[in-house]
């Protein structure tokens, strides 16, 4: 008792009241931490090590074993303990600060924590040549073969710059979060080690079930977790996250209900990374009182600050950026390209509500610039989707639905997927069959143009061989055959362009007899404005059949080729 200030006071304070037992119920660390300063006191021999240390430092600080009392007492030697042995451990640190939890507040007021902290931080920021201690994480790449043979020494030259990610993920969250802050202002670790930590520490202690998630047992701690990690998020434009982690932390923050403020800060951070986004990570579920199964505003709202973004850079470092302007849109690095694909995507996804409005359908879609659209066949299946799924449409929003999309971009698949559709208005199958014409109309006249200046290049080449020979050499049947093989030409020619048009005639047989009967009409209106006939102008000027104009320049091409054939006989 000679070496512990409180036991003298409390046997001098027993033996005047004669009480038989001397109450030390608020000792910190219990029995098996008096025991070990009861062994000191009686010079027993103690063994000290990373999980007892600090039990036993805080019970000699009760018990008031320090220098005053005698020289080289309990609370000295352990201090040396810590200072010479344990906080030069990385893992002998983590273990001991994982110890002060329970010992609260006497870790704190002794500042082991703070110690431990510090400890660790400092650990974490060395060069990794200069790391020679373990740590909880392979030491080889994945899928690599390794040497058994390989010595250490070898294996731990090539440390990497995350070593110490896995063995920190182990500590409860306030811990983690100290040690964090203290890691990030000391400026040595990079965002992007920073963000992989956070990712990592959040998949640790993160449930993978929704129902896991907002349990009422576990929701305040998951609110408190998710709320920390977005506070440690690292201060780069989110450079240092990786967008779907950055969704993830968003979804679950809806889902947990987590500040709105930091909700805020979140939905800027991920809106400067939108492009490289998934389908799957926008799927956010929508909470109450939201009716519709995801959260299509919270969607919009990211579009929105994208926009916003994109155009404040543009007009930021429009010189250094070697980008493609068209109104408001952003060709540099395709950002704006890869969100027009994502959304039109996202509205595949969630068509198939039957509690999604029209009105959210419609605005989410009209959100992305039309130029950030150059196709419009996802936009089509998505609006598809949506009037299956919605049968109660009236005809005005049928129609108001499918003015979103411009038939004339349209590729192929999609287009004669279109012309085949009884769901879509008349107007729009109409629209979708005259401009399938005049692409195909436009693909023969490419194709006849390219034949014909083929056989005109043949014969000003033939002209020029001709030249070379005396005129007198040249007999008359042998000019009237090679002006045959030459007029022969462009009758080969028109088989080819009449095989062109039968292949893209072909596919209209496919068309369902209410697109046929339309494709038929066009047909003789096209015809009977070709011989003269009278048709009102709306007609006339949009059903031209290409196919008909085709045969046109097909019989005519033949006809001229049998004139000059006769003139030459």
């Amino acid at each position: 008792m000679s070496k512990s200030n409180r036991l003298q006071k409390q046997v001098s304070k027993a033996n005047e009241e004669n009480p038989d037992e001397i109450d030390l119920v608020q000792l910190p660390g219990g029995p098996k931490a008096f025991e070990i300063c009861a062994k000191f006191c009686y010079g027993i021999t103690v063994t000290l090590n990373p999980y007892n240390v600090v039990a036993a430092r805080c019970a000699a600080e009760y018990l008031e074993m320090n220098e005053d009392v005698d020289r080289g007492n309990l609370i000295f030697k352990i201090e040396v303990f810590l200072n010479s042995s344990v906080l030069r451990s990385w893992k002998d640190s983590i273990i001991v600060l994982q110890t002060t939890t329970s010992l609260r507040p006497w870790s704190e007021d002794l500042k082991v924590v703070g110690r431990c902290i510090d400890s660790i931080a400092s650990q974490i920021s060395v060069e990794t040549s200069f790391i020679n201690w373990s740590y909880n994480q392979k030491l080889t790449l994945p899928d690599k073969v390794v040497n058994n043979e390989m010595k250490f020494k070898e294996r731990i030259d090539s440390v990497p710059k995350d070593w110490w990610i896995e063995d920190i993920c182990e500590l409860e969250i306030d811990l983690y979060k100290r040690i964090m802050i203290t890691v990030k202002s000391e400026g040595r670790i990079d965002g992007i080690l920073i963000g992989e930590a956070l990712k990592t520490y959040a998949v640790r202690w993160l449930p993978d079930s929704i129902d896991a998630l907002v349990s009422e047992v576990h929701n305040k701690r998951n609110k408190v977790l998710v709320e920390t990690i977005i506070c440690l998020l690292p201060s780069d434009k989110g450079i240092g996250c990786a967008c779907n982690f950055l969704l993830k932390l968003l979804k679950v923050a809806v889902l947990v209900g987590a500040d709105e403020s930091l909700r805020e800060d979140l939905i800027n951070t991920v809106s400067l990374k939108l492009n490289e986004a998934s389908v799957d990570d926008l799927l956010i579920q929508a909470v109450s009182p939201q009716t519709t199964t995801y959260d299509v505003g919270l969607v919009q709202c990211l579009i929105n600050r994208f926009g916003m973004n994109e155009k404040r850079s543009l007009d930021f470092d429009s010189g250094e950026r070697k980008t493609k302007r068209t109104g408001e849109v952003v060709f540099g690095y395709g950002s704006w390209l890869n969100v027009g694909n994502l959304i039109d995507q996202y509205l595949a996804e969630i068509a198939s509500d039957p509690s999604l409005s029209l009105t959210s359908f419609i605005d989410l879609s009209k959100s992305i610039p039309e130029s950030a659209r150059p196709i419009h066949d996802g936009l089509y299946w998505a609006i598809d989707i949506y009037l299956k799924e919605h049968p109660s449409l009236t005809k005005a929003e049928r129609k108001e639905l499918c003015g979103l999309m411009d038939v004339k971009k349209l590729a192929i698949n999609a287009s004669m997927h279109a012309a085949q559709n009884d769901l879509l208005p008349l107007r729009v199958v109409v629209q979708v069959l005259f401009y399938e014409q005049v692409r195909a109309a436009a693909e023969v006249q490419a194709l006849s143009n390219s034949i014909r200046d083929a056989s005109r290049s043949a014969s000003n080449t033939e002209d020029d061989s001709a030249k070379t020979v005396p005129e007198r050499s040249i007999s008359l049947p042998r000019q009237t055959s090679q002006r045959e093989l030459r007029d022969e030409d462009p009758l080969k020619n028109g088989k080819l362009i009449k095989k062109g048009s039968e292949k893209r005639r072909s596919g209209l047989q496919l068309l369902p007899s209410r697109s046929r009967r339309i494709f038929d009409k066009l047909w003789v209106v096209a015809r009977g404005h070709e011989h003269g006939e009278n048709r009102s102008s709306e007609t006339s000027a949009s059903s031209k059949s290409p196919i008909s104009m085709i045969q046109g320049e097909t019989k005519s091409s033949g006809s001229s080729s049998r004139n000059r054939r006769y003139s030459i006989s």
